[in-house]
């Protein structure tokens, strides 16, 4: 992958990264990578030390408008903190989406720190404990049934405080999703509630007394495939109308839920927004509000709004040849950026792209693998890529990492310190 050109207006020449990837967003300044306006080598003397994650603010509202003007009127957007919980991140898409999306009580915390009301966020996933669900009930956010354990659980606590909770039905769909990264429905999962059992459960909380507010399907992540996705979104909106007959009341939540993929590899394209707007807007109109009128219909995202507004920035602290490869060694690695060394659920290891921060502008005229300062082989951030010549001291960006980061990290592999992370 070759180091990266600036076009006439400033920003990261696409092409110069195979054409792929809102990296391009990021500005340059004197032949220089720059966050938010801030050049690298100001920004890290700024942060303190290296390596660290850098966001984006500007990328970060600039990929939520592009969505809404894509989405139809009347498809609401949350947030799924699990791709990036930092508070300022957090905080800062608080104000741009419409809810959002928790998987633990650590999460569900934080984001009732933001100005989100409780209602409209949603704690999903397998395994929440007796303690976790009495805080969610506590609380009044919607907690999304994935077994009935869960559903026990919810009914205790309700009793126990006083306070009737608010609760919705994550239902493991009959399908799968063609071309997602991580597939979270069809055939057995640890996800959800297997539709076929799903009207047991509703007549469970209709005789529980608890106020149900509708359903969640998420069925496969990181998708770019537009087609996928709108057959997708047709298969739940055919599935939760059909439970709707058995549910204890109006549906007023549909989380038709997410997957909308970003490109890491030269050989990915951008997502096509087009058709899938086009299909919510055709499901809106012939089938949810003929079917479920008071639902609020929601779209789920994570990976898609963050990750691409940020960047991992880590300094080279020793080049060294070695039977014809050169090694550009830095003081970053996997414990920081799992998924860029191919660590985090893929089969296939493919370079992220990759480029000298300082010399962006630059000829790219060198190759070299590009490996952190852990003691193992597969700390290997990029492999074979040609770069323009670095040096020690010389600060290396690893783009696409807005998203499942730091906190999908093992951090505390051989004792290294924890990155910092700014929101610029």
């Amino acid at each position: 992958m070759s180091g990266a050109a600036p076009g006439a207006d400033g920003l990261v020449d696409k092409e110069a990264f195979g054409g792929f990837g809102s990296h391009g967003g990021f500005t340059v300044v004197d032949g220089e990578l720059a966050v938010g306006g801030v050049p690298a080598g100001r920004l890290a003397e700024r942060v303190g030390s290296t390596p660290f994650f850098a966001y984006d603010r500007s990328l970060l509202a600039r990929r939520v408008a592009e969505l809404r003007a894509a989405l139809p009127e009347g498809v609401e957007l949350n947030y799924a903190v699990k791709a990036n919980p930092m508070p300022a991140l957090l905080h800062h898409m608080s104000a741009l989406v419409d809810g959002l999306d928790v998987a633990s009580a650590g999460e569900m915390r934080t984001a009732l720190d933001t100005t989100v009301p409780a209602e409209r966020i949603g704690f999903a996933g397998p395994g929440k404990t007796a303690a976790e669900l009495r805080q969610a009930v506590a609380a009044g956010v919607i907690v999304e049934l994935e077994s009935v354990t869960e559903l026990a659980r919810v009914r205790l606590a309700s009793e126990v405080l006083g306070v009737t909770a608010r609760v919705a039905v994550r239902v493991n769909p009959p399908f799968a999703v063609r071309g997602s990264g991580m597939k979270l429905g069809g055939g057995p999962q640890q996800f959800g509630v297997d539709a076929e059992q799903a009207p047991d459960l509703l007549a469970r909380i209709a005789a529980a007394g608890l106020d149900f507010q509708g359903f969640h399907v998420f069925a496969g992540s990181q998708n770019l495939d537009a087609e996928s996705i709108c057959a997708a979104q047709r298969g739940t909106v055919e599935l939760v109308t059909a439970l709707a007959d058995h549910a204890p009341g109006p549906v007023r939540y549909l989380n038709l839920g997410g997957g909308f993929g970003i490109p890491y590899a030269a050989r990915d394209r951008a997502l096509d927004l087009a058709p899938i707007g086009e299909n919510l807007a055709k499901l809106l109109d012939t089938a949810i509000r003929p079917a479920l009128p008071e639902a609020r219909t929601v779209i789920e995202l994570g990976r898609y709004l963050v990750g691409e507004a940020g960047v991992y920035l880590t300094r080279v602290v020793d080049r060294k040849q070695s039977r014809g490869t050169t090694f550009l060694v830095v003081d970053g690695g996997l414990h920081h950026q799992l998924a860029a060394t191919g660590n985090l659920g893929r089969a296939i290891r493919r370079n992220y792209p990759v480029a000298v921060a300082g010399s962006i502008t630059a000829p790219a005229d060198e190759q070299v693998d590009v490996v952190g300062c852990l003691c193992t082989p597969l700390d290997l951030l990029a492999k074979d890529v040609t770069l323009p010549h670095a040096e020690i001291g010389d600060l290396v960006a690893v783009f696409q990492a807005g998203a499942y980061g730091l906190t999908a990290s093992p951090v505390g592999f051989l004792g290294h310190p924890a990155p910092h992370e700014v929101l610029i």
